[in-house]
């Protein structure tokens, strides 16, 4: 048999493992940007909870001066408000009052990628943490 009636497939396969690699990477970059607004948007709730625990103050009078004092069960308080009304997904880990002065909440979260993918793990656990200093001295 001559060598016209056939097709020549050299190379096809070169170009099919291309094909393949865009894909996969097109896949894991999908899932990195996702993972890395995921964490974006987990640190921005942690700031928001943070804050709402430094809102939490006692005011406290002591002569002529105004003293803010924060506490851990009101900072708790504020911090598990702000993480309910967010999100569903959202654990609160600790929130805590240093200082007097200073919220400190720790949050996380799982993320899935939004592909399904041999290249990127099946899940994770994002961890976020954020201070918040009262405004009253």
């Amino acid at each position: 048999m001559s060598g016209r009636g056939r097709y020549d497939d050299d190379g096809s396969v070169l170009l099919l493992t291309l094909g393949y690699a865009l894909l996969a990477l097109t896949f894991v970059c999908v899932c990195a940007t996702d993972l890395y607004l995921a964490q974006k948007r987990l640190d921005s709730l942690a700031d928001a909870a943070a804050l709402a625990g430094a809102d939490g103050f006692t005011l406290v009078v002591d002569g002529s001066h105004a003293l803010a004092e924060l506490s851990d069960p009101q900072v708790q308080e504020q911090a598990a408000a702000v993480i309910e009304v967010a999100s569903e997904t959202v654990t609160l880990v600790s929130a805590t009052a240093s200082e007097n002065l200073t919220a400190r909440v720790t949050i996380t979260a799982p993320w899935h990628p939004p592909l399904l993918s041999l290249f990127v793990p099946d899940g994770v656990e994002l961890r976020a943490t954020a201070t918040s200093r009262t405004a009253v001295r």
